[in-house]
């Protein structure tokens, strides 16, 4: 006996891209999520600062620091060690570049 065999050809259906823009709502999301409060600090020695330096800190103020641009300070997120940062200028600016995680 002999069975005859059907070839069937598969069925293709295009699929057409939608862009699908996300709602304002959606896009705020991250605005509704609670944040955990937290305390960075970056431990930065400098040198012949007194009190009264500190209170007659102003914007612009620029206070001598004991290390070099490129030194490696360490970075704290509620008093623990995250990582190792130096500094790095932006144009006029200077910024924190993280090195090494901790």
């Amino acid at each position: 006996m002999i069975a005859a065999v059907q070839k069937l050809e598969p069925e293709i259906t295009p699929i057409k891209p939608t862009l699908t823009v996300p709602t304002p709502s959606e896009q705020d999301q991250l605005d509704l999520m609670p944040w955990l409060p937290f305390t960075l600090s970056l431990e930065l020695p400098v040198v012949r600062f007194t009190i009264g330096d500190l209170l007659t800190l102003t914007k612009g103020s620029i206070v001598e620091t004991a290390c070099h641009h490129t030194s490696d300070l360490p970075l704290r997120v509620n008093h623990l060690l995250i990582g190792w940062t130096e500094f790095e200028v932006i144009g006029d600016r200077i910024a924190v570049r993280i090195t090494d995680q901790a």
